[in-house]
């Protein structure tokens, strides 16, 4: 069995982490998505309860798809759950840049371990977490840009019946 392991802070998630999601689903016998538990790179907004929550209620309809906690390197995870393939969504050069690096200090620690990449579907190429909380904040609409359980979290958080 091909089993892939899909990390990230998730906060939130999106629709273009659906989309990759969903289109290594159709890859791999099992995809595990791992949500960062606490990310030295990032201030999240969610708690990681909130999070695993929303990716879980995201992507109920994938049978093969299973959402877990990432506390230590991922690695060890991908080793635990038994992936063999780290897959990573990018958007842009920029993204490359870091995930080389990542994948890089991956294959270092586990030559064994190989990093797939998939690419954000055009649609979604311009789409970020960050880019998302700040919409929301700000009251603007993001409906079209995560799933129906983030919108209604933000619609509680900021007063914005549009999500």
């Amino acid at each position: 069995m091909k089993i892939a392991l899909c990390p990230g802070t998730y906060d939130p998630v999106t629709i273009g982490h659906i989309d990759v999601i969903t289109r290594c689903s159709t890859i791999f016998d099992q995809v595990v998505v791992a949500v960062v538990d606490d990310s030295f790179r990032k201030t999240v907004l969610f708690p990681c309860a909130d999070r695993v929550y929303f990716v879980e209620e995201s992507t109920k309809h994938l049978p093969n798809v299973r959402v877990t906690i990432m506390k230590g390197l991922v690695v060890e995870l991908a080793r635990e759950v038994g992936a063999s393939v780290l897959v990573k969504g990018l958007r842009a050069f920029a993204d490359f840049e870091y995930e080389f690096q990542m994948a890089q200090l991956n294959r270092k620690l586990d030559p064994e371990l190989e990093t797939m990449y998939l690419m954000a579907s055009a649609e979604h190429v311009f789409l970020s977490s960050s880019g998302v909380k700040e919409i929301a904040r700000y009251g603007g609409c993001v409906s079209d840009l995560v799933p129906e359980i983030v919108k209604r979290r933000f619609a509680e958080m900021y007063g914005n019946a549009e999500g």
